[in-house]
């Protein structure tokens, strides 16, 4: 394995054009006609963004997105431009340092729905079920067991919330937000983008739980955006450590949630500095999903 790059924690003061926004983990800057999108190394957990940064997180992230954009471009259309940061010429002071992290992205009015799809029943959709025999509304056969594969992926949908969290909303409710015709488009296109990637992951002895998506307007155009099946964006498992009734340790940045949950942390505050060995295992994992879903090592 290669040694980890430097971690990046902003890439403001690298980027000559206006910052639009900043995430959790992404920035957002005006390229005029387009946007350009930094994916930094930093990590949040429990709605706290962390210290340290994690080293090629952002290069994974940014990395991967490209690959499954380019996957599923014939079946998707999706907002991205160009990849290369040699493209933004004097823009960038540092070119060095936002390789590998930068999406240059057409401008698409963002749908304001997160599209979730679950192939298997699990996570915050699996407590939703234990407690109502439901999830987002959806009647469920009696007696699944926790991480069960569903005959179907189900689509349940959450209306996008920039303060606090997303909304989980039953279908009709999404209908109600952005037309029953882009509803209806929003669902079919994110079944067919999992089925799709659920299939290359298997491949790679993947299982593809859940996952979500957004989606954008572009001259009417409904176009993907964001990020795609990323280890932020999806629930992925090792097909050999699949069980049911248990918690499945997730393929991303799971040293961080059991390092926390296991420290003195008081939950009402930010945590302190996590510790060398945490990150350098979460280092580890992004790594080892890039090569797992890419078969290539991470450069």
């Amino acid at each position: 394995m290669a040694a980890a790059t430097q971690a990046l924690s902003t890439a403001a003061g690298l980027i000559q054009a206006p910052l639009l926004y900043k995430g959790k983990v992404r920035e957002l800057y005006d390229l005029g006609e387009h946007y350009l999108i930094v994916v930094t190394d930093r990590i949040s957990a429990f709605d706290y963004v962390l210290d340290p940064p994690v080293p090629d997180k952002g290069s994974v992230l940014n990395r991967l997105s490209a690959y499954w954009f380019d996957q599923t471009a014939a079946i998707q259309p999706n907002h991205v431009v160009h990849t290369d940061v040699e493209r933004l010429g004097e823009l960038v002071s540092d070119k060095d340092a936002l390789r590998d992290r930068i999406m240059v992205t057409r401008k698409a009015e963002r749908i304001d729905i997160e599209c979730v799809v679950r192939g298997y029943i699990t996570g915050g959709g699996w407590r939703q079920y234990a407690a109502t025999g439901e999830i987002n509304g959806i009647p469920l056969p009696a007696g699944l067991r926790k991480n069960e594969r569903f005959e179907r992926p189900i689509f349940t949908p959450a209306a996008k919330n920039d303060v606090g969290h997303d909304e989980d909303i039953p279908f009709s409710r999404m209908e109600e937000l952005v037309g029953a015709d882009v509803a209806a488009q929003l669902r079919d296109r994110s079944l067919t983008l999992y089925e799709f990637a659920h299939a290359r992951c298997l491949e790679q002895g993947i299982l593809l739980a859940d996952c979500k998506f957004e989606f954008g307007l572009v001259d009417g155009e409904i176009i993907l955006i964001d990020e795609i099946f990323t280890p932020d964006s999806s629930r992925f498992w090792a097909q050999d450590k699949y069980e049911l009734d248990t918690e499945i340790d997730s393929m991303d940045k799971e040293p961080v949630r059991t390092y926390l949950l296991g420290s003195d942390w008081d939950k009402d505050s930010k945590p302190a500095p996590l510790p060398e060995p945490v990150v350098a295992a979460t280092t580890a994992r992004y790594r080892a999903i890039y090569r797992a879903i890419t078969g290539e090592e991470l450069s």
